[in-house]
């Protein structure tokens, strides 16, 4: 059926129902909406009786466990809030090894035995669940005939309800555990690595002087970037479906050179799309702060303020979530794939990371004082120590199919890792490597040999929007993550490395301060120390210029291109001692995650690569052969040679990538491999050709919606 412009001009109306939104005062307070629809501190003390109120408080702040009395009475609590709210079920909230999330909806109303029913909800309801874990990835942890597993309730994320238009759903964000004690999940490595990294900092700090601080907590304020297209276009395009990404499409005669996109003035369906995902995020206490257009054509972005990391990342899970939700109501589909068009920008998820204290300390930050000074420093040259020292792993935390098309272009960060500082910072390092006084005015920069530290820059120097991981101001920008990434991984990578690198500063510093140096100066001495032997890991140039891959494989630094390069960092020896010392992930665990991503990495290439099959054979090849017939038709022969050869090659290479994607009988690694080096660049020789006869086949005859149409047309 011959391709019509009609689905264009649909795509292009678009009036506003009216109904989501509304128009409310938001003045008044019994308009605002935050965190309505979250079991919150607030609302817990309304329910609560005072003593179990307190209780609860005290236990969270102690990162204690809960006794079964106390989870009886908040699970009453917890129940009546929810019916209230229109909830009939409840679910435990958890993240399985897919790095999505799951659900298993439980009543609670059951039968009364006099016709009627009652609504009902233990303790031992909301603190664990037991869903059949035999269908999970578990790389290996279990057998598919141990199919127990146990989601235990995590206190420290708040409960919440999701809305329905048919009901609700209490929502508990809880661990997943295996039946044997082993994590299956994001979380639980998470909060193990957040509680690692508290225990080391606040070591470092009593060392520092501070005998106030009691916990240490991380932060991520994520970035999230994606595009959103009209769905007539998505469901005419089965690799969309299928893959998250356009496995075919010519470049357009216009993509985002103009750079007028950019910040530019939201679309109104869009901005209304964008409107009512807010409003049901705020809803669930999610901090959103920033939207803005992105780069590409179609592409946006949103950013929360700062939150805890376990809490920011369930924040974040909810927000990919409630991005896809919303945009069906509105006509659009939201592509949170990391490279879903080619040739324009693809979508990350900065995670801009820090280390905050319970007296509200923000330890990356410079501050005004010289006790800040020495603090930042510290913990400063910490980050900078174990990032170098484990940037492999930090590549691998972020590694799958879709970042191997994203990272090295287009504003994503290359696959080398390295930091960057700024100019005013790094010369403040460097002049403590030297032993010397900062040539610049005293206001920026560090004075040595002296114990009166003056102020440090809040902002050591211009964003470089090449690097992975990056110093703004009061906290470090890691910007490789991927627009489908779960935070999680990432970040339990950071806050253990993290603690590894306190904990030999500290032990440092106090050999210092035992021998009778000031702690001042024992700072110093460890801080030149560090910069001396990791600074090489420090970049502030293009990360984009080949003179970087050559610099920096001669400084040692990993280039770790594609995800089979990257994940059998996962297993080394080094991060095994890493993760087991500090009680985050046993080897076990470690090899498990190892398994499953590598198996999720060439399943996903599998798919594509059928489906690249199966578009060309049966959509495309047939376009091309209608209008090889017409030019036959028409007589115009040097048409039809041009034609006539590419038609001939595509069929070549359709069937070459056809021949690649049979079982090569290989597992592990080696299949990984093969999929990388063989059925890759076989899909990438036919797409070549398909694309070729795009802008030659007749436009009534090609059956996929082209880039000028899905990215422009709004």
């Amino acid at each position: 059926m011959p391709r019509l412009r009609q689905p264009n001009v649909e795509a292009a109306q678009w009036q506003s129902n009216g109904d989501s939104l509304g128009r409310v005062d938001l003045t008044r307070s019994d308009n605002q909406v935050f965190a309505s629809h979250v079991f919150g501190v607030e609302v817990q003390r309304q329910r609560l009786p005072k003593d179990v109120f307190k209780r609860l408080q005290t236990t969270l702040q102690a990162g204690e466990s809960l006794d079964t009395a106390l989870a009886d009475q908040i699970a009453q609590a917890m129940k009546e809030w929810a019916l209230e709210k229109g909830a009939t079920h409840y679910t435990h909230w958890f993240q399985p090894l897919t790095g999505m999330t799951a659900e298993k909806h439980d009543s609670f109303y059951g039968p009364a035995g006099d016709g009627s029913a009652l609504a009902e909800f233990s303790g031992k309801e909301l603190i664990q669940g037991e869903p059949d874990a035999s269908s999970f990835p578990t790389g290996g942890i279990r057998a598919t005939f141990e199919a127990r597993g146990y989601t235990a309730w995590d206190p420290t994320s708040p409960a919440f309800i999701l809305d329905n238009p048919n009901g609700a759903v209490l929502s508990i964000p809880t661990a997943f555990v295996s039946w044997t004690g082993e994590a299956l999940d994001l979380k639980i490595p998470l909060l193990r690595s957040m509680s690692a990294l508290s225990t080391s900092a606040v070591r470092a700090l009593r060392a520092l002087g501070d005998g106030e601080t009691q916990r240490v907590f991380t932060t991520v304020g994520p970035e999230q970037e994606y595009f959103l297209i009209d769905e007539q276009f998505y469901y005419q395009r089965p690799d969309l479906i299928n893959t998250g990404r356009t496995l075919y499409g010519a470049k357009p005669p216009k993509g985002h050179e103009l750079d007028e996109h950019y910040f530019g003035s939201i679309p109104e369906r869009v901005l209304a799309c964008m409107l009512e995902v807010e409003r049901q995020l705020a809803r669930l206490g999610v901090p959103i702060k920033t939207r803005h257009n992105e780069v590409a054509p179609a592409q946006y972005e949103v950013a929360p303020v700062f939150e805890n990391s376990n809490v920011g990342s369930d924040h974040q899970q909810l927000t990919m979530q409630m991005l896809q939700n919303v945009a069906r109501r509105y006509g659009l589909v939201c592509l949170l794939h990391e490279k879903p068009f080619a040739g324009v920008n693809g979508s990350g998820k900065h995670n801009n990371w820090s280390m905050g204290t319970d007296t509200g300390q923000n330890l990356l930050e410079p501050g005004d004082d010289p006790s800040s000074n020495v603090r930042f420093l510290f913990f400063c040259a910490a980050v900078i120590a174990a990032v170098d020292k484990h940037q492999a792993l930090l590549r691998a935390s972020v590694a799958n199919a879709g970042q191997d098309h994203r990272l090295g272009a287009n504003e994503a960060p290359p696959a080398i890792i390295s930091i960057f500082l700024g100019a005013e910072l790094e010369r403040v390092f460097a002049a403590i490597e030297a032993g010397e006084e900062s040539p610049e005015s005293e206001q920026s920069f560090l004075r040595m040999g002296t114990p009166v530290l003056p102020r440090l820059p809040l902002h050591g120097g211009d964003r470089n929007r090449t690097s992975p991981f990056a110093f703004t101001g009061n906290k470090f920008e890691f910007r490789a993550l991927g627009s489908s990434h779960s935070l999680s991984l990432p970040n339990t990578v950071l806050n253990t490395i993290a603690a590894e690198a306190i904990d030999l500063l500290t032990d440092r510093l106090e050999q210092r301060v035992q021998g009778g140096t000031s702690v001042d100066d024992a700072v110093l001495e460890v801080v030149r120390e560090v910069w001396t032997e990791h600074k090489r890991v420090i970049f502030d140039g293009d990360n984009y210029a080949e003179e970087w891959e050559q610099e920096a494989a001669r400084r040692g630094l990993e280039n770790l291109r594609s995800t089979p390069d990257a994940l059998p960092w996962l297993i080394e020896d080094q991060t095994t001692r890493t993760f087991e010392s500090y009680g985050v992930l046993t080897g076990r665990e470690l090899e498990a995650r190892y398994e499953v991503f590598l198996e999720q990495y060439f399943v996903k290439l599998n798919i594509e690569a059928e489906t690249a099959a199966s578009i060309a054979r049966t959509m495309l090849l047939p376009a091309a052969t209608r209008h090889l017939a017409q030019l036959r038709q028409a007589g115009v022969q040097t048409l039809v040679d041009e034609t006539h050869e590419l038609v001939g090659a595509f069929a070549e290479r359709i069937r070459a990538l056809e021949h690649a994607n049979l079982d090569p009988g290989l597992e592990g690694m080696e299949l990984a491999q093969y999929m990388r080096d063989t059925v890759y660049p076989a899909m990438t020789e036919v797409r070549e050709i398909a694309d070729r006869l795009e802008h030659i086949v007749a436009d009534d005859l090609w059956p996929l919606p082209k880039y000028e149409e899905m990215l422009f047309i709004k």
